[in-house]
């Protein structure tokens, strides 16, 4: 190995900087730029420069090299956190590969599968069944990976207890979301077989094994953190549950069509998993799963007493100069009790599940909880943006959007001194492609509806779906969609069209 690093640097050395620098600009020509370069014409061009920021981030922090690894939440560029995998790579980074590189997409859901035995690890160390994924993830069999302590409560001066470790138990829906979402746009039916499926039950199975029923018949999941970390031992967060929920259901829907169609695949699974009792659970928790439903005002409850909490004027934190300012005047116990969330959590949902909920419901929610929401996590901006966006706000879509990008590749010097925030710049992407593109797959299938901020006159960039490529153009007055593959027809829902897209069309805004 030594030898072979010292051959490979004599040679680089003999090339020289401007060989090394060409072969590198042709690389990533080929690989991104010239492939699926998001470009945008605006008023401010670091529009632009930052989109290009992101997507070089993308690239150069994924190990796309091996499957045994996955993404840091501060990429490569920077030790905070220890280079542990969280959620983001599913809700956040995962997304643009699933659309711009399906096999890095691919490498980063092996390791989902491949890192099984530390889910399955977790679930047993805590009395629960099959697969519960690890808040942070490290390597493979190694399971949770969190700290338990941080840093110290201005109150008390004690250690902080981190709970996430502990208890922030939606990311295993969500690795499954990720999963499913992979396997959707790049229509790999051989991973599903391979190993999908499975991914799917065994995670169910966790689910059913996790809920307790109480006195009202309902299955209850009960002492979580939700995605917002600022509500702590909190029963019924409506994100997780709604995920669970969504897990199991899947499961159900996916043993039947196995028994049906794939008897070989379903008998594996069954002798593996034990599906005659899972399927018997899913089946009878399914209904009893404690879903949040609206108020009278519309207004769903975060978890089953946020709305209970004591409600103070957050105006000087919502205009803070720096991240985290609350807790110059509380502690996070204090912070518990008060109606404020760190990031988004519930609306969250609204964009995973889009179909789930009607405008009106949307509506009241984000008018609810975005006043209460601080973004003290970097993951929150680019989920807001593209809920302003869908809620025809797109003034502040794009001023939501300009803050996400600035994070941290704007003014402030020490945003970034940990390292990059991975997950966040994987969001200006979407805010760009989900949010302003208008891209979505839903249900399984694509929707392209575009709406443009005042500032830009264009936004170009291509996306994957089913092993087709498609370039998209978007004006503030037309939209084109392009087939540069054309191997198959591809179904999707332009501006409200059903279409079959097997050349190119334009539609008028």
């Amino acid at each position: 190995m030594q030898t072979r690093t010292l051959a490979q640097a004599e040679e680089a050395q003999a090339m020289g900087y401007q060989a090394l620098a060409d072969e590198s600009a042709a690389a990533w020509n080929e690989r991104v730029w010239d492939r699926v370069a998001v470009t945008v014409e605006s008023e401010d061009e670091f529009d632009a420069l930052a989109l290009h920021f992101a997507q070089y981030h993308l690239y150069v922090m994924t190990p796309a090299h091996d499957n045994r690894m996955n993404v840091g939440a501060k990429g490569l560029s920077g030790e905070a956190y220890k280079g542990h995998t969280f959620w983001d790579t599913e809700m956040f980074i995962l997304p643009y590969f699933n659309f711009t590189d399906p096999a890095i997409a691919k490498s980063l859901e092996e390791y989902r599968y491949l890192s099984l035995p530390g889910a399955h690890k977790k679930a047993a160390s805590n009395n629960y069944k099959g697969a519960q994924f690890p808040w942070e993830a490290a390597w493979l069999d190694d399971g949770e990976v969190t700290p338990v302590w941080g840093a110290a409560d201005i109150v008390t001066g004690l250690p902080t207890k981190i709970w996430s470790g502990f208890i922030e138990e939606h990311i295993t829906a969500d690795v499954v979301y990720g999963l499913w979402q992979y396997c959707t746009v790049a229509g790999d039916q051989e991973f599903m077989d391979k190993s999908g499926y499975e991914l799917m039950m065994d995670t169910a199975i966790y689910w059913v094994s996790r809920m307790t029923e109480k006195e009202d018949g309902k299955l209850h999941i009960l002492d979580v953190v939700g995605p917002d970390e600022y509500k702590e031992h909190v029963d019924d967060n409506a994100f997780t549950n709604y995920m669970a929920h969504w897990n199991i259901k899947k499961a159900i829907e996916y043993h039947d069509l196995l028994k049906v169609e794939k008897p070989e695949l379903f008998a594996k699974l069954d002798a593996k998993l034990g599906l005659a009792e899972a399927y018997a659970q899913w089946t009878g928790a399914l209904d009893r799963i404690f879903l949040p439903q609206p108020h009278e005002d519309g207004v769903i409850p975060q978890n089953a007493t946020y709305l209970q909490l004591k409600d103070i004027d957050l105006t000087k934190y919502k205009n803070q100069d720096h991240v985290g300012s609350l807790f110059d005047d509380y502690n996070l116990e204090q912070v518990n009790q008060i109606q404020v969330s760190k990031q988004a959590d519930i609306l969250l949902l609204f964009l995973l599940m889009e179909d789930l909920f009607d405008h009106k419901t949307k509506q009241a929610n984000w008018d609810y909880y975005e006043p209460r929401t601080l973004h003290d996590s970097s993951l929150s901006l680019s989920t807001h943006c593209i809920l302003a966006n869908d809620l025809h706000d797109t003034e502040l879509a794009y001023q939501l959007f300009r803050r996400a990008a600035a994070i941290d590749a704007g003014p402030d010097m020490k945003s970034s001194s940990a390292g990059i925030h991975a997950g966040s710049v994987a969001g200006i992407w979407q805010c760009a492609v989900f949010g302003f593109g208008g891209v979505r797959m839903l249900g399984g299938k694509l929707r392209i509806r575009p709406a443009l901020p005042k500032a830009w006159s264009r936004l170009d960039f291509s996306l994957y779906w089913h092993g087709q490529k498609l370039h998209v153009v978007q004006t503030p007055g037309s939209v084109t969609v392009e087939n540069l593959t054309g191997t198959a027809p591809v179904e999707m829902e332009l501006v409200g069209e059903q279409i079959s897209l097997t050349d190119s069309v334009t539609r008028s805004l």
